[in-house]
């Protein structure tokens, strides 16, 4: 039997791994230890950029600056996603109610997007898994394949003693496997918790387009049954707008961190993918810099997608309520439909920050900004 809910199965892991998921055993607890280790590895990381921090040798800078950059995205966005636990949690718990309340009559488009839901989380973590495998487990296995060096680290730290000395470097490489693999899984589920509650979303909006269609129904039941029809679409439209606005709030800090952060990130990442590419030597690092450029270009465009989607879906209201046969209904019904089509007009979308909306066009912005200053970077060299 299928899961009755819009919440697939990795992304729930993902959130009880961090203490994130409602009513979970020791998620305080889980909580403190993982950004603990977070905060330690991202100490040491930038240890090792500050101690070799030189304009002229740009590209062991934006190596480790990039990879850098990404973890602490991760650790910004998941303490965005913390504070605003309430939130997520309010969310959830309508999405539960919507899940009682249609799964007798909706039970096929609930199901549709829930198949939905698990195939975009399936797909965006598992990027973010084998970004994180290529840039950790698979790039070192083929540099001490390839390599005179006995023993390196896959994420350059600068630790205060010696850390190529056993058993603490085995220690230490485990850590960052487990470092690496773990936050890009932890990227890929924000991503895939977004995707999952706009695809909840827009399977409501596809249910009230329904009952919309279906209004011409009424008149042969009499007045009682036009009011209890039109009720429960009053009903459903404003726990959409509910729900949208709780979205919004909850993902409106981690889109601004998202497209400021992802800027510089897929500019380092651009730049080492440059300068590959204009050596004609240096696979893994043209690898390792291709699978970074392609997570965090992804992450930006889910993003800005989503808003798309919202924008879209909340227009569509206003299509359906003009392509019903709203002629056959009684002045009055007409007057209610019509309320409802001016404020569909008011298009739900997801800000970030509060400052600007996320459109497509917005993906394309901060594409051009980061080729900007990509070519800027290039021309440093």
């Amino acid at each position: 039997m299928k899961r009755a809910s819009t919440i697939s199965l990795p992304v729930e892991i993902g959130l009880r791994f961090i203490g994130m998921w409602p009513e979970s055993a020791y998620s305080n607890l889980y909580w403190s230890m993982y950004m603990t280790l977070i905060v330690v590895a991202q100490y040491y990381q930038y240890s090792y950029v500050v101690a070799r921090f030189d304009v002229n040798n740009l590209i062991i800078l934006t190596d480790c600056l990039g990879l850098a950059l990404a973890n602490t995205l991760v650790l910004l966005k998941l303490v965005c996603l913390f504070w605003n636990r309430r939130i997520f949690y309010n969310i959830l718990a309508a999405m539960d109610r919507d899940w009682r309340e249609c799964i007798i009559n909706d039970s096929s488009i609930m199901m549709t997007v829930a198949d939905q839901s698990r195939r975009c989380s399936l797909v965006l973590i598992g990027i973010h898994v084998l970004a994180g495998f290529f840039l950790s487990i698979g790039l070192y296995i083929i540099r001490m394949m390839n390599s005179n060096v006995s023993r390196d680290l896959p994420v350059k730290m600068q630790f205060p003693f010696a850390a190529l000395e056993s058993p603490i470097f085995e220690f230490i490489l485990a850590g960052q496997m487990f470092y690496i693999m773990s936050t890009a899984s932890m990227a890929g589920m924000v991503n895939a918790l977004l995707a999952s509650l706009v695809i909840h979303m827009g399977g409501q909006v596809d249910i009230l387009r329904r009952v919309v269609m279906e209004l011409h129904c009424s008149n042969d039941d009499g007045l009682g049954t036009s009011v209890t029809l039109f009720s429960d679409l009053i009903h459903r439209h404003r726990k959409i707008i509910s729900l949208s606005n709780d979205i919004e709030n909850l993902f409106s800090s981690i889109a601004l961190l998202q497209l400021l952060w992802n800027t510089l990130i897929i500019c380092c990442s651009g730049f080492m993918i440059v300068l590959a590419l204009s050596s004609k030597k240096g696979a893994m690092v043209l690898t390792k810099s291709t699978f970074l450029y392609i997570a965090k270009t992804l992450e930006v465009f889910v993003f800005c997608y989503a808003g798309e989607f919202l924008s879209f879906k909340s227009k569509s209201i206003s299509d359906a309520v003009y392509e019903s046969l709203w002629y056959n209904l009684m002045p009055s019904d007409c007057r209610a439909l019509l309320l409802i089509m001016m404020r569909s007009q008011k298009r739900l979308t997801i800000t970030a920050g509060k400052i600007f909306d996320l459109t497509l066009d917005g993906f394309m912005s901060v594409m051009r900004v980061s080729a900007s200053y990509m070519s800027v970077l290039h021309a440093m060299y």
